[in-house]
């Protein structure tokens, strides 16, 4: 008795054809209008990505800010300058724990 092939698992029976599945993407034939279309939107998406990114970016900086003693009060760093002083403040913070 010869031996039979393993199913698939997909429950189909040993000799049945199976279906053939579509395929999406490249392959498939685009119009021009289509194309510029989909990449318009494409550009919108990453304009809005962007656009929050920066928005939770500067909220960030404003949180820390907020947190940094400045002087005078009134004056807002720049972003590298937030960074840096940041970065400055935390070193004087651990050092001063650290001869202590």
């Amino acid at each position: 008795m010869p031996s039979e092939a393993p199913s698939s698992g997909d429950g189909a029976e040993p000799g049945a054809p199976r279906e053939r599945r579509r395929r999406r993407g490249r392959a498939r034939a685009r119009t021009e209008a289509l194309l510029h279309t989909l990449k318009r939107s494409r550009r919108v998406k990453a304009n809005d990505r962007e656009r929050n990114r920066m928005h939770h970016l500067n909220a960030a900086l404003d949180e820390l800010r907020s947190v940094l003693p400045t002087f005078p009060d009134d004056t807002k760093l720049t972003k590298i300058e937030t960074l840096r002083f940041a970065y400055n403040y935390i070193w004087a913070l651990s050092e001063t724990l650290r001869l202590a």
